[in-house]
């Protein structure tokens, strides 16, 4: 299998394995990811997996879906139509639906060609870089999921995959907000959860990001404010990449103000 297949479905197994317990009503717990229930968060990343699915496996039907995408967006919220999309799918019923649709998606991306192309929102990608994003997607929505449950993840090195992401989005960050790079991206020395030291880039210009694999991650998902993270950023570049950093696709987004993303010690 595509080592970045099976991270994923390891990434949904471990998501999983925290959701599966929950009652209905417990699914419906508000998040602190812009008031998503846990069903949200579930019903959003089931109906992304289906989608990359389809560019893999049917092409025509990929295209059919994302005519449907366009057409609910302009007349509403993506989250609305995620809701029509699953037609009243939810509660335990939806996390049993969307673990036999992640497992399909691994099993189907694992033995695709990762140099195929496929189709998405935005520029074709292969697959590799495909499976990558729904890895990254998992784990990030994923946060939110954990910290309303006041779970500490027991990450492993297979967030590498979104550290390169990360390092790889560098330009990306300002090209969607219409700027142009600073300067060259910052020397990056990151732990990973084994203890292996992970670097990128080059010593150069005094601008560095030191510390957990994991806290980068946190960033370039935009699950944690910077200030809310231990890493070490040093230099006026490191520092504006960090304030704004984003590996996804899409419009521009503000990362989470200082505070309001961490895990609940209440629970």
């Amino acid at each position: 299998m595509m080592e970045q297949a099976q991270d994923f479905l390891d990434e949904s197994e471990a998501l999983h394995g925290l959701v599966a317990p929950l009652s209905d009503i417990e699914l419906k717990r508000p998040t602190a990811f812009k008031g998503w229930t846990i069903n949200d968060v579930i019903g959003h990343l089931h109906v992304w997996n289906h989608a990359a699915d389809l560019t893999l496996t049917d092409e025509a039907a990929f295209d059919g879906f994302m005519g449907e995408v366009s057409g609910a967006v302009r007349g509403g919220t993506l989250n609305a139509f995620e809701k029509q999309w699953l037609d009243g799918l939810s509660g335990s019923a939806l996390v049993a639906a969307w673990r036999g649709r992640f497992s399909e998606v691994a099993e189907n991306y694992g033995s695709a060609d990762p140099s195929a192309r496929v189709k998405w929102a935005g520029p074709d990608m292969s697959a590799r870089s495909s499976i990558t994003a729904r890895l990254m997607e998992t784990w990030a929505h994923g946060q939110e999921v954990y910290d309303v449950l006041g779970v500490t993840r027991k990450n492993t090195d297979r967030i590498r995959n979104i550290v390169i992401l990360g390092v790889n989005t560098y330009g990306w960050t300002y090209k969607t907000r219409g700027e142009d790079p600073p300067g060259p991206m910052p020397f990056v020395t990151l732990t990973a959860p084994s203890g292996a030291t992970w670097e990128y880039g080059d010593r150069q210009g005094g601008n560095v990001i030191e510390g957990a694999a994991e806290e980068f991650c946190q960033v370039v998902t935009q699950t944690r404010n910077i200030a809310d993270t231990g890493l070490a950023v040093r230099g006026a570049i490191a520092a504006d990449w960090m304030a704004k950093a984003q590996c996804f696709a899409g419009p521009p987004e503000a990362p989470p103000a200082p505070g309001t993303r961490t895990i609940n010690r209440m629970s």
